[in-house]
């Protein structure tokens, strides 16, 4: 009986414990949400912490979120594994500039729990920050200039550069550059601009939102102008050609796509008409001309020629040289409107080349009626100072070179008054001028101060052979030209006019002498 009670009261304590421990109540998780942080435009971290399970297992926990209010694990949703404690939650496929519910939630076998509800916003992107660089080495067709985009707006720079134009506010529909992409600064190169021009810029920056412009910039590209140059001086001068050319110092800010040397018989020559080509750009060349006529007078400029035109150097006026029957080659020079032999006739011919007899015996050439020549006391080292003619050798009328003769009184006249003899004592005899001789005269071989030959005539002292005895008299001192003139019209055809100078006088002297004097010549272009 007694093992019978014990074996019940056994059996019915089992069985309370059993009904103890089937009958204890289980309750959901109690979660807390965890702070929103790291929020960009479509993603975010979050978070919870799992403060009590329950009594169950937490099989699974995350964030839930959405654009209402208390979100569920219906809608969007991590999964951030089990149980119990703090866990983070990395959100993403959010839509920027969008406001977000969130809250935490674990979920054990009694339900899902959810923390309290946090609310967020993603950002939102904007258009970039930009500035405009300063524009800086400007020439007549380039400048550069460039930007700094100091913020992106949270989406990439695809495209970055300077929209620039004539008028004010350019976009990238105009005028622009392309310097790559991203933030930071940047150059860009203007090229290809017009010259003297304003042009206005403005650096600009594109990404998802649009394009972005920064602060406008005006600046004006330098104004070309014709180029400078000077013309060269002349050098081996010859019957037919004569070589110079040109020294282009300054382009004016554009190319020199021509230059060279315009050449004629008028003044002020044009690349219109006769000229050279010598290439391209500045500094120095040298031109040659060929295909002139002998003793013409000649004007040449060099010129150079760039997008703003052709500008020329200084004018230079210039006679070709002549040649006689015999080849002797002699310099010309203009005087006044004249033109002239800058040299002593030494021609022993005519120009139809008959031969002028040379007489050397004194007694024969004071006795001549007819054409004679000799040198300075017979010698022909002296040939370099011309033959001495009698005036009959003047007379034939043949004398110089064809399309060249010996000037009269009348055109010595006109010289003069051109190298300062006073118009009103040029018919004057005797010593007239002063100072008209000095300037006719070689500068060295008259000796210090007598000469200056600022008209380029380059009279020599050449002495001369005396009418009356024949003798040889005045090398290095005197200088006498016959004229094709005698003095008939006044009764004394005997004697003919010439002009005589000095190293003692700065005059020109003017007289007549007997017709056998024997005295130079200089001719003068028909």
């Amino acid at each position: 009986m007694k093992r019978q009670t014990d074996y019940l009261l056994v059996t019915l304590f089992v069985s309370g414990l059993l009904i103890l421990t089937g009958c204890k109540k289980l309750d959901p998780p109690t979660v807390s949400t965890g702070a929103v942080s790291d929020v960009t435009l479509t993603t975010a971290k979050a978070g919870g912490n799992i403060l009590d399970d329950g009594g169950a297992d937490v099989t699974a926990r995350g964030v839930v979120w959405g654009t209402q209010t208390e979100p569920t694990t219906s809608g969007d949703m991590t999964s951030d594994g089990t149980g119990s404690g703090e866990f983070t939650s990395q959100l993403s496929g959010l839509e920027e500039g969008t406001t977000y519910y969130l809250r935490a939630y674990a979920t054990n076998s009694e339900g899902t729990a959810y923390g309290d509800e946090v609310t967020f916003a993603t950002a939102s992107t904007s258009t970039a920050s930009i500035t405009t660089t300063a524009v800086t080495a400007v020439t007549f067709t380039s400048a550069v200039t460039g930007g700094n985009i100091t913020s992106d707006g949270l989406a990439p720079v695809t495209a970055r550069g300077v929209a620039y134009g004539t008028a004010a506010n350019p976009t990238v529909a105009g005028s622009k550059t392309t310097d790559g992409s991203g933030a930071g600064t940047f150059t860009s190169n203007l090229t290809n601009l017009a010259e003297g021009t304003t042009y206005y810029v403005r650096a600009y920056a594109t990404n998802s939102r649009g394009t972005a412009y920064g602060n406008e910039v005006t600046f004006s590209t330098t104004a070309a102008s014709t180029a400078t140059l000077t013309t060269a001086a002349l050098t081996n001068l010859s019957l037919t050609g004569v070589t110079t050319g040109g020294n282009i110092t300054g382009d004016g800010g554009a190319a020199v796509t021509a230059r060279g040397v315009a050449y004629g018989t008028a003044a002020s020559p044009t690349v219109t008409g006769t000229k050279t080509t010598n290439g391209s750009g500045t500094g120095a060349y040298v031109s040659s001309i060929t295909g002139l006529s002998p003793g013409t007078v000649y004007h040449l400029r060099a010129y150079a020629t760039n997008s703003k035109g052709t500008v020329y150097g200084n004018e230079l006026t210039f006679v070709t040289p002549i040649a006689d029957i015999e080849g002797n080659v002699y310099k010309t020079v203009l005087i006044g409107t004249q033109v002239w032999m800058a040299e002593n006739l030494k021609s022993t011919r005519f120009n139809n080349n008959t031969v002028i007899p040379q007489v050397t015996d004194s007694v024969q050439w004071m006795a001549l009626t007819t054409p004679a020549y000799t040198w300075y006391r017979n010698k022909d080292a002296n040939k370099t100072n011309g033959a001495l003619y009698t005036w009959f050798t003047v007379a034939a009328g043949n004398l110089c070179p064809q399309g060249w003769h010996v000037p009269t009184n009348a055109e010595y006249q006109t010289m003069e008054v051109a190298v300062g003899v006073p118009a009103d004592s040029v018919n004057n005899w005797g010593w007239r001028g002063n100072g008209a001789g000095t300037k006719l005269k070689d500068a060295v071989a008259w000796g210090t101060g007598h000469g200056t030959n600022t008209t380029g005539f380059t009279a020599m002292p050449s002495g001369y052979r005396a009418w009356a005895n024949g003798e040889f008299r005045g090398l290095g001192e005197i200088a006498y030209y016959w004229t094709a003139s005698d003095d008939a019209v006044n009764g004394h055809a005997d004697v003919g006019w010439y002009r005589r100078l000095d190293a003692t006088s700065p005059w020109i002297y003017k007289a007549t002498t007997g017709k056998t004097g024997g005295k130079s010549v200089r001719c003068i272009k028909n």
